[in-house]
């Protein structure tokens, strides 16, 4: 039996793999990290109230068999750069080297289509080096998700996503061969993904999004 450790579990894909795990035979226990305490729905579950500015303190509740780091924002809900740059960089970071650490030999980060830390824009680029500095923990098992524009249900409004979602998935059919991986996808997708690679050996890092959409229905 494992024990998976979940970061950003409140979130569009962080809930839904709470949901998927929470009814996996393979998991008897999930930490949650939050910043407040919230509902317990399962026997599993352990809600650690954390402190993200201070890490260290919740080092030994940073153990266990896998790491999934759903965490995100956007420029809208965090306008101030640096705590923008400490969520998007920073942060996944801290709690993989953490997590490396304490023997997490496993670790699965939800980074974004078109990552790069050469990329304009600071979302873009703070994606890419997170995931370049991932990389270097060498964790026995590292996983980066690359999904498209999510669908799913929000409890925010963003009216620019859900246009450009209309646009997006207004133009899903012309988006062929090497294009599929801009395909609007499912947060469903990408959490099933998620759990499918922990279970099975895949000899890569890097999940483009038609391939987590392509995987998450075997």
């Amino acid at each position: 039996m494992k024990t998976a450790l979940i970061f950003g579990s409140s979130g569009l894909i962080g809930s839904c793999l709470l949901d998927l795990i929470v009814n996996d035979n393979n998991y008897n226990k999930i930490r949650l990290f939050v910043r407040s305490e919230s509902v317990n729905t399962s026997s599993k579950i352990e809600i650690i109230k954390t402190d993200f500015n201070n890490l260290e303190n919740h080092k030994d509740s940073i153990a266990g068999d896998v790491c999934f780091f759903c965490i995100g924002t956007t420029r809208k809900k965090t306008p101030d750069k640096n705590e923008y740059i400490n969520i998007e960089y920073n942060l996944p970071v801290e709690v993989a080297k953490i997590a490396k650490s304490n023997s997490v030999n496993n670790f699965i980060y939800v980074s974004s289509i078109g990552a790069n830390t050469n990329a304009s824009g600071l979302y873009l680029k703070n994606k890419g080096q997170a995931e370049e500095e991932l990389k270097k923990l060498n964790f026995s098992k590292l996983s980066i998700m690359r999904p498209s524009i999510l669908l799913g249900n929000r409890k925010e409004n963003r009216v620019g996503e859900k246009i450009g979602i209309f646009v997006m998935k207004t133009l899903s059919p012309l988006f062929l061969g090497k294009m599929k991986k801009y395909k609007p996808i499912k947060v469903e997708n990408v959490a099933k993904t998620m759990l499918h690679v922990v279970r099975n050996d895949y000899q890569k890092t890097i999940f483009e999004s038609d391939e987590i959409i392509e995987i998450s229905n075997l």
